[in-house]
């Protein structure tokens, strides 16, 4: 089958070491019959060996040269072709128990972990392959320099853990940056949820806007609606030292006072 050209503009960087994708599949550990969604398939370096352990496997990919090159590999009644932007795809429409994984491309890495939480609800586990500096972000925690928006707001819906390392020798073509792999367990229904998730998000998004600034500047105009001292934090401090819970106790706060529009 001809050579296919890594495309930019869809961040692609193909994986091609061996020992990595059977790290990877050991850590994800599929049984015959999981609901499996692989995101980013690219020239199937996780979809064979994928497919060595499950009866059926749905892959989404938006190059539509790799989706007709997967077709011509696999029958269709083992492996079903997806061919879409995964930022446009309905993940919950998979059904529960679902279980993603992939090589995330990394220029739209943020913006899918975001969409994905909508699906978070019937989602068994996710398997990521993004950039080390993402991961070191999703699980860094309150008060050192990698805790962030994305930490906060991906730490209220999972609970995740950096596996390991990829240096770039891993990929063709190699990136120019450490990768990692990450897995995300969704929280259940008895975990810490504000009352408002779009007041919640606001809030979040406020703090760390100004992220060097003090809480009482940076969310001065709803400073005299939060109860501090109930909380337990300063209004001294900055986005980085407040916990998730900080955070949705401040939200909800400000949705009982009227001033954040609630659910």
């Amino acid at each position: 089958m001809a050579q296919h050209q890594a495309r930019k503009r869809f961040g692609q960087n193909f994986l091609t070491d061996p020992s990595v994708v059977d790290s990877i599949v050991r850590a994800v550990a599929p049984a015959a019959g999981d609901r499996v969604v692989e995101i980013g398939p690219g020239l199937s370096a996780l979809t064979r060996p994928l497919l060595d352990h499950l009866s059926r496997l749905t892959v989404v990919e938006i190059d539509r040269d790799l989706a007709a090159r997967l077709r011509k590999q696999y029958p269709s009644e083992q492996l079903e072709v997806i061919e879409a932007d995964a930022l446009a795809v309905d993940f919950a429409a998979f059904g529960p128990g679902l279980r993603v994984v992939g090589n995330l491309p990394y220029n739209i890495s943020s913006p899918l972990l975001f969409h994905l939480m909508a699906s978070a609800g019937q989602v068994r586990d996710q398997h990521f392959m993004l950039q080390r500096e993402v991961i070191d972000r999703m699980v860094a925690l309150p008060g050192g320099a990698d805790y962030s928006r994305l930490s906060v707001m991906l730490q209220s819906r999972y609970r995740m853990a950096k596996l390991f390392d990829v240096p770039p020798e891993a990929f063709d073509p190699p990136p120019k940056v450490v990768s990692a792999v990450v897995r995300m367990m969704p929280l259940g229904e008895d975990r810490p949820r504000p009352r408002s998730e779009a007041a919640f998000e606001q809030v979040v998004a406020r703090a760390f806007s100004q992220r060097r600034k003090m809480l009482r500047r940076v969310l001065a105009d709803w400073v005299a609606h939060i109860p501090w001292e109930t909380l337990g934090i300063a209004p001294t401090a900055r986005a980085e030292e407040v916990s998730v819970a900080g955070f949705i106790g401040i939200a909800d706060a400000l949705v009982q006072a009227g001033v954040i529009a609630g659910p």
